[in-house]
């Protein structure tokens, strides 16, 4: 069921919840009334904890609802049987095969969505056709496939006898509507009759808009975006639209979809956040105080259930922070925070108190890590031939910490040499070949993190992992310690 909180449970009264039943009811449906905070996980890592250990994450947080980035068969058997509610996402790049063709649609929602809704399976509630299509920067190549791709899925749901539980949702950009003040809010040109077509499906379907948000970025991408309006905490730089007042950036740019919407004929459409969040790395102004600040905020301002200055104690039906977890393979074409959004790091840290209105952040259980030790640049050897090892190690490992505005950026010319090859070492599992780096690399057992720059162990999905293997013998620790000391005595 839909999840929504329209009005402070102390404040209701009987006549004003019937009256706001009464028009949900005539404008969408019948609906459940329960908000909810959910996270994205992505799976783009390059250290992967087991699917049952991140499951297991989500549940001791009492983290309801997830949504994913397609329908990984190793994440999806993870969920099986957990009760989360689930959002399943198809790529962009088959939006052109399913919106040409019925026998795929058909084939696409047995493989993943048909095969998993059984007793003891996964609790799918959306599908999200696509992912940001209609994002600038794709320059159309998608546009033209989302509605024929989402009438073709729509079928098969229908075929499969799914389509009262599962709904179809399309995740947008929030650059796909633009304005100078919120009230003025309109579609791109060039998208508002394709998104006039896809609104209209989605609300015959009882399905929401779902939009993606980041204060973040445009605070990121404009050097003029006023820093206190991208957060919760009031701010000197409040937005005027009429007798409305906006104090922060995501109030002003969520009523600027619903003006958007209201445009159209669709100004009641129920909406869900399907991203939001702060880096913590990799930029300025991506730090874990800052992620911090925003989140929690953020999370306040939703369950608090004030709304926006247009749709005043009525928040968008589900949140989804973006992200769960870290993921050090994504692309850094945006920039190298994209690899920092998590809320917990790779191995399901916290990296900072967070209250998602269960009680703080608690940390994963029983992850599986490897041995405790490090690669880093033997203090003993002329490092004048490093920089193409350095350049190759960060070629396949994520070293964008060590760049400008990064935690690591300050820890010196040995100090980058050393996280280049650790990222590399723990990557490889820590094959003793891959610390090699012609004999300028040497293992350590004493951690070499750095103040707020962490070295990292890797993890393990396997239990054939934890522990030492054959070539952890007893003499080969003692010679690695025996080293440590004495380089630690000179």
């Amino acid at each position: 069921m839909a999840l929504i909180t329209l009005l402070p449970k102390q404040e209701q009264t009987f006549f004003s919840f019937l009256a706001v039943s009464v028009l949900l009811f005539l404008c969408w449906g019948v609906i459940e009334v329960e908000s909810g905070i959910g996270v994205n996980w992505g799976t783009i890592s390059l250290h992967k904890m087991s699917p049952f250990t991140v499951v297991d994450l989500l549940k001791q947080n009492k983290i309801q609802k997830v949504k994913l980035f397609d329908a990984d068969p190793a994440v999806m058997k993870g969920l099986m049987g957990s009760g989360l509610e689930v959002m399943v996402g198809i790529p962009n790049d088959m939006l052109a095969g399913l919106s040409s063709s019925t026998s795929a649609a058909d084939l696409w929602v047995a493989q993943n969505v048909s095969r998993y809704m059984v007793k003891g399976g996964v609790n799918i509630k959306y599908v999200a056709v696509g992912n940001e299509p209609f994002l600038t920067s794709y320059s159309g190549q998608y546009q033209s496939y989302v509605v024929p791709a989402m009438t073709n899925l729509l079928q098969s749901l229908a075929k499969a006898n799914l389509a009262r539980n599962v709904k179809l949702v399309v995740p947008c950009n929030a650059d796909a509507y633009e304005s100078s003040l919120p009230s003025q809010g309109t579609f791109r040109p060039e998208l508002t009759p394709i998104i006039t077509q896809m609104v209209s499906l989605l609300n015959s379907n009882g399905s929401p808009f779902v939009v993606n948000i980041y204060p973040f970025l445009s605070l990121y991408g404009n050097s003029d975006f006023p820093q206190d309006y991208a957060f919760f905490e009031g701010t000197t730089h409040a937005v005027t639209d009429g007798p409305n007042v906006y104090y922060n950036a995501f109030d002003g740019n969520l009523d600027t979809l619903i003006a958007a919407l209201a445009k159209i004929g669709y100004g009641q459409m129920p909406i869900v956040i399907g991203e939001v969040g702060w880096p913590t790395d990799g930029a300025l102004g991506a730090n874990l105080t800052a992620a911090r600040v925003f989140n929690q905020g953020l999370v306040n301002h939703v369950l608090s259930n004030k709304g926006t200055p247009l749709r005043p104690q009525v928040p968008p039906m589900d949140v989804y922070l973006f992200s769960l977890l870290d993921e050090g393979a994504k692309s850094v074409l945006p920039g190298n925070f994209e690899r920092h959004w998590g809320i917990f790091s790779f191995d399901g840290q916290s990296k900072y108190p967070l209250n998602l209105g269960n009680g703080l952040l608690k940390n994963a259980k029983d992850v599986e890590y490897l041995p405790y030790r490090w690669c880093i640049a033997n203090p003993l050897k002329d490092l004048a031939e490093v920089t193409n090892h350095v350049r190759l190690a960060c070629s396949y490992a994520d070293c964008t910490t060590l760049n400008y505005g990064g935690s690591c950026n300050e820890i010196g010319a040995k100090g980058n040499i050393s996280y280049a090859f650790n990222s590399y070492y723990q990557l490889q599992k820590q094959n003793p070949r891959s610390c090699d780096f012609d004999g300028l690399g040497m293992v350590t057992f004493l951690n070499p993190s750095i103040g707020k720059c962490r070295f990292l162990v890797g993890v393990s999905d396997y239990a054939s992992s934890s522990g030492f293997r054959l070539q952890d013998s007893w003499i080969s620790v003692l010679l690695i310690l025996l080293w440590d000391a004495w380089l630690f005595l000179m």
